[in-house]
């Protein structure tokens, strides 16, 4: 499907893709080492040599692609269920209303709204608009994309509106005020920038943000890109008035501030990360000074109930196990300035993990697993001792609480499986009250399917647990095609979820699907995540290497019917899977990945990510050298066709790892597809006729590749 073209000793070796050209390099680069090196252009976003290439391989792609018969069909299927009307329409639990933002074919950029709790609940929600981004962006001719509201409690009638230009991670605020459905003339508004902040009050904001270089050209931005100064920032004065709370090294990750509203109070905390896994937490007083908290550095500050500060445990910690939940007295705290008393509320032990701490009124909730299924805990305080009690929720579905609202106990839960259609409801344990508001019609046949959950034995001994759903009864003649999913980093846990996409054009025209639970997850907690940290980043491979070949062994398929998909950090996994056993698979979707570990510090949030990886420009490039996909493409070894996508607008993860490999696999002469939205952000997508197309994109190559026929 590939050719290498010379032209000439010396001249530019030319490889096409379907007749395309599609990168130049010239042939003493290809023949020497400097190859890496000599693709740095690729790395300039929106550098016009960049685009050119981005652009021609677009072409190539959707020529070969686009053309297949399959993909008008699979496009048109994809997005009837993006924009179904009977879709769920779950919101956010705010002051007696539910908020909820919805995007359908007439609203392409959305609607923010709000019902009555009671509308809502009785299955009749009278939606009144707030917010219309399609008509905000016709009016300033923006490519407004709505990233969310932070709004002041307890009314939450002043809110701070979230805008990206095409889906960046780079935003500007707006202040709102919902009663008037309007910006507020000459409230609070930040250039756009990354930006962190939080309400202290309805006249002060602790803000984040670029500052711009001080007086000394030293940049107001850490090495990831997100901002290192935090101020504070007084109703009617100038942004450049705000005044300093705290000013963090370069080398740090983030700081961000963050409050909790109670009925006994309100208390706003600033975090201060370190790395990616370590922080200080920071009590903010009344005139915005800032009191250290005596806790680790691995830790979540989760939630406050009748006083008490909640806290995941990350690490062992005076007699309590990483992986609990403890809480500790605030006002004991602020009198004292130490930490003298800490409770146990609630252990999950080496099965199982909290995923989620839920604060209502009267009642904490932690969601998490128990050998990678959904439990929830209800707790409450009595004498300064937690009593706690499990809830039969969701039965083997995955569920989540989706919002609570912390003056009562009402909660709204989300409930779905692999097979299993989501369905939202209303529930208010401490009551007796489960309702279920909606439940999304089937959209696949589920017929004859069949979900289980197994366990493979990785290289050094440990069960790795993984789902699979296939036909009942298909024959173990290794010839049905399977689409494995796998993501293995920061302690993200990967769980059974409905896809309509994934059912309508995978499963229901006969392809089977694998969730592999490999370490660097959080399926397990903490353990499960730092057991592949750093140096043993390598355990996360092989167990994403074992699934596929207990699948495949079982008789169910084979290497040639066999495919994989993964993105961000799963796209890492996608790029080591293919270069180290391109024998295991026939199809790779390598999504938003990052690919060159030698300079993914020095490209846009990378250097947030050490903690996880390593850092390449130190000894630790001994063990990230061993697995890094750019410099372990071979020209002599024979890979699957890999399918690449990546985003412009992306601003987390840089384009540039997808361009270069593509480019590096060119110049080998190694056939490939590659997409580049040219917006859309980290996810790849600004709007449901984009994700429609990159999703059937995504499918028709997987059933060329691993279609029976």
């Amino acid at each position: 499907m590939g050719s290498l073209r010379w032209v000439g000793a010396v001249a530019a070796a030319v490889v096409t893709f379907s007749g395309t050209s599609i990168s130049t390099v010239t042939a003493e680069q290809v023949e020497s080492n400097d190859i890496d090196q000599s693709l740095l252009w690729l790395e300039e976003v929106e550098g016009e040599k960049a685009l050119d290439w981005v652009r021609t391989q677009n072409a190539a792609t959707l020529a070969k692609l686009t053309k297949d018969p399959m993909f008008s069909g699979f496009k048109q299927q994809a997005y009837d269920i993006l924009t179904a009307a009977d879709r769920i329409t779950s919101g956010t639990l705010r002051g007696g209303y539910v908020y909820n933002f919805w995007r359908d074919k007439t609203h392409v950029r959305g609607i923010w709204r709000r019902a009555t709790v009671e509308s809502y609940k009785a299955g009749a929600a009278e939606w009144d608009t707030l917010l219309d981004v399609d008509a905000l962006a016709k009016a300033e001719d923006k490519n407004w994309v709505y990233k969310g509201a932070s709004c002041l409690a307890p009314d939450y009638t002043r809110c701070l509106i979230d805008l990206s230009p095409g889906g960046t991670d780079a935003t500007t605020y707006r202040e709102f005020d919902v009663t008037a459905k309007a910006f507020v003339d000459g409230g609070f508004q930040v250039p756009l920038a990354k930006t962190n902040l939080g309400w202290e009050d309805q006249d002060t904001l602790l803000i984040g943000t670029d500052w711009g270089p001080d007086d000394q050209g030293v940049s107001a931005m850490n090495s990831s890109g997100y901002p290192r100064i935090m101020k504070r920032w007084k109703r009617g004065t100038p942004l450049a008035d705000a005044t300093t709370v705290l000013e963090t090294g370069h080398e740090e990750t983030f700081s961000f501030p963050f409050s909790f509203d109670r009925p006994e109070g309100k208390a706003v905390f600033v975090m201060r990360g370190h790395d990616f896994y370590h922080a200080t937490y920071y009590l903010v007083d009344g005139n915005g000074q800032l009191q250290e908290l005596p806790l680790p550095k691995k830790i979540g500050v989760s939630g406050m109930f009748k006083g008490q500060i909640l806290v995941i445990l990350k690490e062992d910690w005076r007699g309590h196990n990483k992986g609990g939940l403890v809480s500790f007295d605030l006002q004991a705290f602020r009198d004292s300035g130490e930490i003298a008393t800490l409770t146990p509320v609630f252990d999950p032990g080496l099965a199982g993990t909290i995923e989620n701490v839920v604060v209502t009124k009267d009642k904490v909730y932690t969601v998490g697993l128990e050998h990678v299924s959904s439990r929830i805990r209800e707790f409450s305080l009595d004498k300064g001792v937690w009593q706690g009690r499990k809830i039969d929720f969701g039965g083997e579905d995955v569920f989540s609480i989706k919002s609570a609202s912390g003056s009562s106990n009402d909660m709204l839960m989300a409930r779905d499986g692999l097979l299993t259609p989501p369905s939202l409801y209303f529930v208010n344990f401490v009551a007796g009250e489960e309702v279920k508001l909606q439940s999304l019609p089937p959209r696949f046949d589920t017929k004859d399917l069949k979900l289980e959950k197994r366990f493979a034995i990785s290289k050094d001994g440990t069960k790795i647990p993984y789902f699979i759903v296939y036909k009942d009864g298909a024959k173990l003649d290794k010839s049905t095609p399977v689409l494995q999913y796998g993501y293995g980093g920061f302690e993200i846990s990967i769980l059974p979820h409905y896809s309509g996409l994934r059912g309508k054009l995978w499963l229901e025209k006969g392809g089977a699907y694998v969730i592999a639970n490999i370490r660097g997850g959080g399926e397990y907690g903490p353990r499960w995540h730092q057991a592949a940290l750093l140096e043993n980043r390598q355990r996360a491979y092989e167990d994403f290497f074992a699934v596929a070949e207990e699948v495949q062994n079982s008789g169910l398929s084979s290497p040639e019917h066999y495919g994989i998909d993964g993105r961000s950090n799963g796209g890492l996994l996608m790029g080591v899977s293919f270069t180290q056993r391109p024998d295991l698979f026939n199809a790779v979707i390598c999504g938003v990945p990052l690919l060159d570990m030698k300079r993914y510090n020095k490209l846009l949030a990378g250097a947030s990510w050490m903690a996880e990886y390593g850092n390449p420009d130190t000894d630790d490039w001994d063990f990230i050298q061993k697995y890094s996909p750019l410099q372990n493409l071979k020209k002599d070894m024979d890979y699957p066709t890999v399918y690449f996508f990546t985003s412009t607008k992306d601003d987390r993860v840089h384009p540039g790892h997808a361009r270069k490999m593509a480019a590096k696999m060119a110049a080998y002469g190694h056939p490939f597809y590659y997409y580049e939205n040219i917006e859309g952000g980290h996810k790849g997508n600004a709007n449901y006729d984009q994700e429609a197309t990159m999703r059937a994109l995504e499918y028709v190559y997987l059933w060329r590749q691993l279609g029976q026929n």
